[in-house]
């Protein structure tokens, strides 16, 4: 069963909204949309969580208390989806809430002994920390963190550090990276695809690549990102960037990932509906969320999938 999972939290951000989407993708329809495809569906609303009165900087990184108290109770409810034998769906909220799914993620893979695997679709690389980070935002620094660098609160989310290997994860769709960022990014030789690569080779060979050694029993997380996609195909998000995924090209990536059927947890965020007040940006992720999860991908999408069509 999927477990949404509500976590109405954009205290990562420096521009406000995000924790307006899990309210949006419940309005335009994600569990009905997901009955449809034949999954069965709980909704466990949204996360409570006691807040710091007057959050401040804490050496380097913006509402730093705020960002761990949503973690810590992201981290808890994940964990509880997955020992219940579900499969937890983040509904964000900011990209920092990363953190703590994965870190239960990872946690829960080492106590039933899977192979884990994360796929993050994202704009942008998320590998700062507060030296590099221009900002001090936090969503921009969550892989940094699930890869061991930063304050305990956050690497130690599962009890141990690092919470992932820079060789489990795939990033698709970067297109911005910070300059100090991207030599962190080459000194932890994380696997990366970005948009350039991606049109230099095609969206079928990237996928080929990005895939290519996922084993049966492996667990999939995918860390969605919807500022992955064009912002002239979704335009609901914080942090814009021109040049990104388009729709037909998203559709395969996540059939492609729905084909492993491996996929069991995910975060969807970074969900904007202040940027997007038609409601629409919601309605196309509540659909992208659909192909990803459904258990027969291939039988619900409008036409069967011609993989070379897709190709860029």
């Amino acid at each position: 069963m999927i477990a949404l999972i509500g976590a109405p939290c954009d205290a990562g951000a420096n521009t406000a909204g995000s924790a307006l989407g899990p309210d949006a993708l419940r309005r335009a329809g994600i569990q009905y949309s997901l009955q449809k495809t034949g999954c069965k569906v709980e909704d466990l609303g949204d996360l409570q969580v006691e807040l710091p009165e007057n959050d401040t900087v804490v050496q380097g990184y913006r509402n730093f208390h705020e960002v761990v108290a949503w973690n810590r109770a992201v981290h808890l409810a994940v964990a509880s989806a997955l020992k219940d034998g579900n499969v937890p769906v983040l509904l964000g909220g900011d990209h920092s809430l990363a953190m703590g799914s994965i870190s239960a993620v990872s946690a829960h893979c080492r106590r039933v002994h899977k192979a884990l695997r994360v796929v993050w679709l994202d704009a942008h690389a998320d590998f700062n920390t507060a030296s590099t980070s221009t900002t001090g935002n936090m969503h921009g620094m969550p892989l940094t963190a699930l890869c061991g660098q930063g304050p305990p609160e956050l690497t130690q989310l599962g009890g141990f550090c690092p919470a992932l290997q820079a060789s489990q994860i795939r990033l698709l769709g970067v297109r911005s990276i910070d300059p100090e960022e991207h030599r962190a990014v080459r000194r932890a030789a994380l696997p990366i695809v970005t948009m350039r690569n991606i049109h230099g080779r095609g969206i079928v060979q990237a996928m080929n690549a990005a895939l290519a050694d996922i084993d049966p029993g492996t667990h999939v997380h995918v860390s969605f990102d919807v500022d992955c996609i064009d912002p002239s195909v979704l335009p609901g998000v914080s942090t814009p960037e021109e040049g990104g995924l388009q729709l037909n090209a998203l559709h395969y990536c996540l059939a492609r990932i729905a084909q492993t059927g491996c996929v069991a947890s995910v975060d969807l965020v970074e969900l904007n509906p202040l940027a997007d007040p038609s409601g629409e940006s919601a309605e196309r992720a509540v659909e992208l969320l659909s192909v990803l999860l459904n258990p027969d991908w291939e039988r619900h999408v409008q036409r069967p999938f011609d993989w070379a069509e897709h190709a860029i």
